[in-house]
């Protein structure tokens, strides 16, 4: 372990982050409603305790190795965590204890989009805009952001990169250099923002929510400014502009870099990820639509589609807005939605869950281990867009897959032993995991009736999901820490 470089890059990513608390500053001053003495103290604070790491070790030059990355990926993600719930403990009009308001930061940041709070009509501007900024900032991850700016300061970024990544093939990029993949994710990344942006303003909303909404949709977050999330708008048009950007954000950004890159849109028809990923979406809005008309939930064909519509896209893609309570729905289609989410979007996208390029390899799996009964003695290689997929892969896929779905069970348990119901703890920790937010039973409209130690293992499970497990669970085996 190289500790000085450790510190050295934690000092400079903890300045980095107190940087981002100067537009909460500008809009509590613009908006003069509060918070603002609370966001100096924090930024001051940040900017304090970053310089005191990076000062004292600031000449060190090191590369780093494969174990300082998974280590400073956990280490930042976890301080940054509860350094980010400053704002809403410090903060008076926003009423939350310690651990209510380390849960708010870290499925802020986690973009997770499960929420304390109530009220938030009649919060202070800052507040809400600060819950936005988090997880926008969280969405491709601030460790991307440093490794374009790292190799300047003499500190290689590509362990920081494979460690914070999602998705099973972690070296591929879409430029030579690494801080040039970073810089062109960073680039599409703020593009997605501004335009979702001014298609939220041209839609209806202010300026203020626009953006707002701007940084959830394309972190595939889920926090809103209003209680009724998207709903408090009541607005097909906004319900548009933000299934557009949620289905975008929920795609592999080299796709996107590929397809502006060559002016040319069949790019996306090549890749099975991405046909997988919109034939996904199109069966289960099917299915909530017909289920929603026949059952008569809603009286029209046309209500049926649009609520449909929206939920399913939302859910599946792990965003997490709400335009109507699909808690309340006939079971099966929670239930359904919920199970969409943990296959959830594209690798090297925003949105949560296993992602599926995940489960198209276990299905070209088990359709291999199908044929291979009816033909022992033949070769039958996993193909992906005509190339074999190489056996070391295919045991991560069912590595992962394994120990998601284990992880996933005893966190489960765990809270059930805390005297949580089997409804609300399989859907608690369903969204926790996928990064999703919603769930249904007791915290179908918020997490406030949790008890303090739920909370906890549910923000673990949070940070287990946006670290893609083994990021994290790579930390507690005794070969990482042996010599």
């Amino acid at each position: 372990m190289h500790s000085k470089i450790i510190l050295k890059v934690l000092g400079l990513l903890l300045m980095v982050f107190s940087a981002s608390l100067v537009p909460p500053v500008l809009i509590a001053l613009f908006y003069q409603d509060g918070a603002l003495l609370s966001f100096v103290k924090v930024l001051i604070g940040v900017l304090v305790l970053g310089l005191l790491l990076w000062y004292p070790v600031r000449n060190s030059k090191q590369e780093l190795k494969i174990r300082d990355g998974f280590l400073i990926v956990v280490m930042f993600w976890t301080v940054l965590g509860f350094v980010g719930a400053l704002p809403f403990y410090i903060e008076k009009e926003v009423p939350l204890s310690l651990t209510d308001a380390i849960f708010e930061s870290f499925s802020g940041l986690t973009t997770t989009g499960a929420t304390i709070l109530t009220g938030l009509d009649y919060m202070p501007h800052a507040i809400l805009w600060y819950r936005q900024q988090l997880q926008w900032m969280g969405g491709m991850g601030i460790i991307v952001l440093a490794v374009a700016i790292l190799p300047m300061l003499g500190i290689g970024g590509m362990q920081l990169y494979r460690a914070e990544t999602p998705g099973p093939v972690k070296d591929t990029k879409i430029a030579p250099r690494i801080s040039q993949t970073a810089k062109a994710l960073w680039y599409i990344y703020v593009g997605l923002t501004l335009s979702c942006a001014i298609g939220y303003w041209l839609a209806g909303m202010n300026w203020f929510d626009a953006f707002t909404h701007s940084f959830s949709t394309v972190a595939i977050g889920g926090f809103s400014t209003h209680d009724a999330s998207i709903g408090y708008f009541n607005s097909p048009g906004i319900e548009g502009v933000a299934i557009f950007f949620m289905i975008a954000s929920g795609i592999n950004f080299a796709l996107h870099f590929t397809a502006f890159r060559n002016l040319n849109g069949f790019s996306y028809f090549r890749d099975p990820e991405f046909k997988a990923y919109i034939s996904l979406l199109i069966i289960g809005v099917f299915i909530a639509t017909s289920y929603l008309y026949l059952h008569q939930v809603y009286p029209t064909f046309e209500e049926a589609f649009r609520y449909g519509l929206f939920q399913t896209v939302s859910i599946a893609t792990t965003t997490g807005f709400a335009n109507a309570d699909f808690a309340l729905w006939p079971a099966f289609l929670p239930i359904m939605l919920i199970f969409m989410s943990f296959i959830g979007g594209s690798a090297g996208s925003t949105a949560g869950g296993m992602k599926m390029i995940r489960f198209v390899l276990l299905f070209k799996q088990g359709v291999r281990e199908i044929k291979s009964l009816l033909h022992p003695n033949a070769i039958l290689p996993v193909k992906l867009n005509g190339k074999s997929i190489p056996d070391k892969v295919m045991t991560a896929v069912w590595g992962f897959f394994s120990v998601y779905v284990f992880t996933f069970a005893i966190l489960m348990l765990a809270i059930m032993a805390l005297g949580v119901d089997q409804i609300t703890a399989f859907s608690a920790i369903a969204a926790m995991i996928n990064n999703l937010g919603p769930g249904l039973g007791e915290v179908a409209s918020n997490y406030q009736s949790m008890s303090d130690p739920v909370k906890w293992i549910m923000t673990f499970a949070m940070l287990l999901g946006r670290l893609e497990i083994f990021t994290l669970l790579v930390l507690f085996t005794a070969a990482f820490w042996r010599k």
